[in-house]
C-alpha cells in the first residue's frame, strides 16, 4: 500500500513571472493540498508564487507551515500572524532549508527562478548522497521546466550523471500525477 504525503514542501518563486498561467496554477496546488489534507511546508513567503500557493492552501482550510530568516520579515516579505499559519522566524537560510528538510516528507518544485533551483538542487543532491531518502520532484506546469529536463538528460547522456539519479527525480506535468509519484517513494 502507498503512503500518503501528510507534509510536502513545495519550492517556488517569490514573484509571479511573466505568465498569469504560473499564478493560478500556483493557487491551484494550494487549494488541493487543503482538499488533500496535506500540510504545505514552504519558505515563508507572502508575495509572488509562495503568496499564491500559501493563499490557497488557506482559502482551502489547510495547513501552512513557513520558515522564514529574520532579514526577509524584516524586509516585509513573510506571511507572518495570519491564521492558519505556522510561521518559524530563523536567523539564516541554511537553518530555513534545515528546518523545511526536517519537517518535510517529500519536495515538490514549480517554476522559480535561481533560489528555486538552488533548495531543488540541494535537496535532491542531498538525496543522492543518502542524506535523506525523501522523494523529489518537479511539477512542469505550463512546460516551463522543459529546458532543464533537457539538460538534465543531456548531463546523463553524457556522463556525468547516473541514469538512476536522473530516474529518481520525479517530472509530472500534472499534479495529480506527480503526488503520485512522490508517494510511491516514500518509505
Amino acid at each position: 500500500m502507498t503512503q500518503s504525503i501528510e507534509h510536502l514542501c513545495i519550492f517556488l518563486g517569490s514573484s509571479d513571472g511573466d505568465d498569469p498561467r504560473f499564478a493560478t496554477t500556483a493557487y491551484d496546488v494550494g487549494r488541493a493540498l487543503a482538499d488533500r489534507g496535506i500540510e504545505l511546508v514552504y519558505g515563508g513567503g507572502g508575495s509572488g508564487l509562495m503568496g499564491r500557493l500559501s493563499q490557497g492552501v488557506l482559502d482551502g482550510g489547510g495547513r501552512v507551515y513557513g520558515v522564514i530568516p529574520t532579514f526577509m520579515v524584516e524586509r516585509e516579505w513573510a506571511r507572518v500572524h495570519e491564521p492558519g499559519v505556522q510561521m518559524h522566524v530563523v536567523k539564516t537560510m541554511h537553518e530555513r532549508k534545515s528546518m523545511m528538510a526536517e519537517r518535510a516528507q517529500a519536495f515538490l518544485t514549480l517554476p522559480g527562478g535561481l533560489g528555486t533551483l538552488e533548495e531543488l538542487f540541494e535537496v535532491w543532491s542531498w538525496q543522492v548522497l543518502a542524506l535523506h531518502a525523501k522523494p523529489v520532484g518537479v511539477l512542469n506546469a505550463h512546460g516551463f521546466w522543459d529546458p532543464l529536463v533537457e539538460t538534465l538528460r543531456r548531463v546523463t547522456s553524457h556522463g556525468f550523471m547516473r541514469e538512476s539519479t536522473y530516474d529518481a527525480l520525479v517530472v509530472e506535468d500534472d499534479l495529480d500525477a506527480a503526488l503520485g509519484g512522490l508517494e510511491a517513494q516514500l518509505d
